[in-house]
C-alpha cells in the first residue's frame, strides 16, 4: 500500500478553464446536498421545486445535476467565447470545488496521474501544501450559516468603500459627464473585467432572466444613455472615469482586487478575473 502522504510535499493544479472535469463522453455523477441545492436555485432566481424538475434527478437517496444526453455534459456548462464556462460558478457544489483532491486522485500516484491526463490544470501552476490538499479532500460543507447573504453584504461593504474613496479623492477620481462612451467597449477599445463573488452579487440583484447578453460591444445596461444597473453596477464601472488619474484608478483597482480575493478566500471560491461580455454571455446562452 502506498501511503496517503505520498503527496508530502505538495502538488501543483490551477484551473485552466477546460471544462474537462464537467464533461463527458463517460457518464457520471454531480451530487447536490440539500443546502447548495437551495443555494443554487436562490441563485437562479428560481423555485426550488422548479429547479429539481429542470436540472437535477434522483439516484437512491440521493440527488445529482443532469448531464446533456449526447455529450454527458454538465446542463450547466455552456460555451461562450469559445471558451466552456459553468452556468453557476459562484455555488456550484462542494464535488466540483474540491477538485481534483479527489480520494480516488489521491490513492496513489498512479490515480494522480491518470487524473492529470483528463485535467490539463493538474502538474502546473499554484502549488498547495499538504495541509491545504488535506483540507480541500476532508471539506464536505463549503457554505456557511447565511453564507449566501453574507457575501453579498461583504461585497456591498466594497463597493461601499470603493465610493467613499472617489469621494474623498477630489479632483483624482474626475468627474464623470454621463456620456456613455466607456459603456461601449469596442469603440472605446475598452474590457471590463469582473470577480466571481461580483457575479454572483449581481446575479442576485439582478435574476438569470435579467441578464442580457452583450452582441455588439457595448453594455447592454447602458440605455438611451443612462445606466439602468448603476446602483449594482461593478467595481470598474465605479473606478474608472475617462478624466480621472490613471494612478489613483489603477491603485483603487488594486485595493479592491484584493478585498475580492479574500472573499473567495472565505468562501473558498476560485477567484478569477473574467471579461464581462464573457460572464453575460454565458448566462445569457450567447
Amino acid at each position: 500500500m502506498v501511503k496517503k502522504n505520498w503527496y508530502a510535499a505538495g502538488l501543483h493544479f490551477e484551473c485552466v478553464q477546460c471544462g474537462n472535469c464537467c464533461s463527458g463522453p463517460a457518464e457520471g455523477y454531480i451530487w447536490v446536498t440539500r443546502p447548495e441545492i437551495e443555494l443554487i436555485a436562490d441563485f437562479l432566481k428560481m423555485p426550488v421545486k422548479q429547479l429539481r424538475q429542470k436540472y437535477l434527478k434522483r439516484s437512491g437517496l440521493c440527488a445529482t445535476i443532469l448531464e446533456q444526453k449526447n455529450s454527458k455534459d454538465c446542463v450547466f456548462l455552456q460555451k461562450a467565447n469559445q471558451q466552456r464556462t459553468c452556468m453557476i460558478y459562484p455555488v456550484r457544489p462542494n464535488q466540483c470545488r474540491t477538485w481534483p483532491f479527489w480520494p480516488e486522485n489521491l490513492a496513489n500516484p498512479d490515480g494522480w496521474d491518470r487524473a492529470a491526463r483528463r485535467c490539463g490544470g493538474i502538474n502546473r501552476g499554484k502549488g498547495h501544501n499538504f495541509e491545504e490538499i488535506e483540507k480541500i479532500r476532508k471539506q464536505k460543507k463549503w457554505w456557511g450559516q447565511d453564507g449566501q447573504q453574507i457575501l453579498l453584504q461583504k461585497v456591498a461593504e466594497i463597493y461601499n468603500w470603493i465610493d467613499l474613496q472617489i469621494r474623498q479623492s477630489g479632483d483624482l477620481a474626475g468627474r464623470c459627464n454621463i456620456c456613455g462612451k466607456c459603456c461601449d467597449f469596442a469603440k472605446f477599445d475598452h474590457r471590463l473585467f469582473v470577480t466571481p463573488p461580483e457575479v454572483m452579487y449581481f446575479t442576485s440583484n439582478q435574476g438569470t432572466g435579467g441578464i442580457k447578453p452583450m452582441t455588439d460591444g457595448r453594455c447592454p445596461y447602458n440605455v438611451g444613455g443612462k445606466c439602468t444597473i448603476y446602483e449594482n453596477r461593478f467595481a470598474g464601472c465605479r473606478i474608472f472615469c475617462c478624466s480621472g488619474d490613471k494612478i489613483f484608478q489603477s491603485e483603487l483597482a488594486e485595493s479592491a482586487l484584493k478585498k475580492f480575493k479574500l472573499i473567495c478566500d472565505d468562501f473558498q471560491i476560485e477567484y478569477r478575473y473574467a471579461d464581462l461580455a464573457g460572464v453575460l454571455n454565458s448566462f445569457a446562452g450567447g
